[in-house]
């Protein structure tokens, strides 16, 4: 997944633009995004506020790291059964 050329505190920052009152036509222009990026992003977050964002990040960090773990015990395991079905 290509990562945003801004930050999740940035994007917050345009949407509260945006709930503030600036057009969209003028909002996307001074930031460089196309109107569909600014739709995305008020679907995805326009309720958050900057410190639910950096929590929501830190939890999707720590989630990925885990199914990584996790996927990797998985796999394991399975090594390990297809060894005792060979002997």
């Amino acid at each position: 997944m290509r990562k945003s050329r801004l930050s999740e505190e940035q994007i917050i920052v345009v949407l509260r633009e945006h709930d503030a009152g600036v057009k969209t036509a003028d909002l996307c222009r001074t930031h460089g995004i196309s109107d569909a990026t600014l739709h995305n992003w008020k679907a995805k977050d326009g309720g958050l506020k900057l410190f639910e964002a950096a929590r929501l990040r830190t939890l999707d960090d720590e989630n990925r790291r885990l199914k990584k773990l996790l996927a990797e015990a998985v796999l394991d395991n399975a090594a390990l059964k297809d060894l005792l079905v060979k002997n």
